[in-house]
């Protein structure tokens, strides 16, 4: 509920201090007085665009109940504020805020009617209408809707997940082929770490083996003079150990350089080179050999991963077959039970059409793809004509009679609605039908309408007059006496006839 409304220098107004009551609030005066002015600036400070804003504008309003945000703290009565500069700016509890946080904040809560809104009858709008009105008086189906849309979102994020896998699938194919061919690379050249230093002592030798056998030849010449050298020490009379142990130890170290000798002319020295080249290859691409494995092991985990991505993928598609038909279950139970409330309401409608001065009105119920909702799809046609080719007038009489269908079925409080000449060019019973369906409105909306019909004006729980002198504007609320003198204006002009005046005590009594 809006509390109070301060404002400074909006065009015609200097300032201006209102305080409201819950109800129907009713705005009148003459044209050009100011009235939408006015209006616009209660808009405004809700986020709506409008068509100028004052220099500070300030509002009260009792917090919904359900009015919650993570990032504002919100006190039981918040303050909204607005001030225009060079630019306009919005506050909340003393806290910038964007227009449009502004507008998402309170969009629940804050309802704006307009005779140039053709707005209102969207597929989503009505099935909200009809599922309030089953959900208001039915738990059951209050549960059903809520599975139902539980397991649409989840549903819906398994599907996003899906595309992106087959988004990627083509990628992933090529991931999965390049990956194997590397491992089986590294695989078949099967390096061993220190291998590369083993085999290069062996090129070196090969390099060298003609070479290593020539010396071996001339140097075993040595041991021809072994046992002169024997002699000698005998001879001298002196111990030789030391020099034979050498020369023991050199006949050992020759004939192992025999053997290898021998073994490296057995030895394929193009083998070893080509294993020479395959390693030198895996050092170029991975820097060592024990890299080039840390790397295959690595890939060994990406291509599991990349399986897993696979076998998650069909198990994906198994799920989501699943759901879809579970899903496609309890839709067609929801459809069944709004079509039922449908007609329900469609009847409930009527009496209140026919006051209206408008034909019956029908909910068609189209099936579309699942969606948040079901699988329902609901426009309606007033007698034979759609929507689209309605009336203004036609229009926001129909969207009142819905409105008050609704408010019919559920009653909990509904926050703010402001209504812009909705009672505009209408005969006079209709006039009457309005004002009884926004009278009734107010009973769950704080409702803020501007009128020039006697009707609306005679119901209001608050009237507030605008008027003008000179070229300035001012506001003021009504007591009993005003009211009579305004609801006479409104009916006879600036000079009413004491018909006039019986007629507005009669409308008041």
């Amino acid at each position: 509920m809006v509390e109070r409304l301060y404002l400074r220098d909006l065009v015609t107004f200097d300032t201006l201090e209102l305080e409201f009551e819950q109800g129907l609030v009713v705005f009148s005066g003459p044209s050009g007085a100011g009235k939408s002015v006015l209006m616009s600036a209660l808009l405004s400070s809700f986020g709506f665009a409008t068509q100028g804003a004052a220099a500070l504008c300030e509002i009260n309003l009792l917090k919904p109940a359900k009015l919650k945000s993570d990032t504002y703290v919100l006190d039981e009565v918040v303050t909204i504020k607005t001030l225009k500069k060079e630019k306009l700016r919005y506050f909340i509890e003393g806290q910038n805020i964007s227009k449009k946080t502004l507008g998402e904040l309170f969009n629940p809560y804050i309802r704006y009617l307009s005779v140039r809104d053709k707005g209102g009858f969207e597929s989503e709008t009505l099935l909200e209408l009809i599922d309030n009105a089953l959900m208001a008086k039915d738990k059951g189906y209050r549960k059903l809707r809520k599975e139902y849309i539980k397991r649409y979102e989840n549903y819906k994020s398994k599907v996003q997940e899906l595309e992106k896998i087959r988004e990627h699938e083509a990628r992933l194919a090529e991931l999965i082929e390049f990956t194997t061919y590397e491992i089986e690379k590294i695989e078949r050249i099967d390096p061993k770490p220190g291998e590369e230093e083993e085999l290069l002592k062996v090129k070196q030798q090969l390099s060298r083996v003609d070479k290593i056998k020539e010396a071996l030849e001339k140097a075993s010449g040595i041991f021809a003079y072994e046992s002169s050298v024997e002699e000698v020490y005998r001879l001298l009379d002196k111990d030789g150990g030391l020099v034979f142990e050498a020369l023991n130890q050199l006949r050992a170290d020759f004939e192992e350089t025999h053997l290898l000798a021998d073994e490296l002319e057995e030895t394929d020295v193009e083998s070893v080179l080509d294993r020479l080249g395959d390693l030198t290859a895996l050092k170029n691409r991975y820097g060592s050999i024990e890299e080039s494995l840390a790397y295959k092991e690595k890939k060994r985990k990406e291509l599991a991963g990349y399986e897993n991505i696979e076998r998650d993928k069909s198990m994906l598609e198994q799920f989501l077959a699943f759901e879809y038909a579970e899903l496609s279950i309890l839709a067609g139970k929801m459809s069944q039970e709004r079509k039922r409330k449908a007609e329900a309401m469609e009847e409930h409608l009527a009496a209140y059409l026919s006051d209206l001065k408008l034909p019956r009105m029908q909910f068609l119920f189209d099936a579309v793809e699942l969606h948040t909702l079901g699988t329902d799809a609901v426009t309606i046609k007033l007698g034979d004509s759609e929507t689209s080719t309605l009336s203004g007038g036609e229009f926001n009489r129909l969207r009142l009679a819905l409105m008050t269908v609704g408010m019919d079925e559920n009653k909990e409080k509904q926050g703010v609605l402001i209504l812009d000449e909705i009672d505009a060019n209408v005969s006079g019973d209709e006039s009457i039908a309005i004002a009884n369906m926004i009278t009734k409105l107010s009973s769950v909306y704080q409702i803020f309408a501007i009128s020039h019909q006697p009707h609306l004006a005679a119901k209001a729980h608050q009237h507030i007059v605008v008027k003008r002198e000179g070229n300035r504007s001012r506001a003021e609320v009504l007591d009993e006496k005003g009211r009579i003198e305004e609801i006479s204006r409104i009916i006879a002009g600036e000079n009413p006839t004491a018909q006039a005046v019986a007629f507005a005590q009669k409308l008041r009594s």
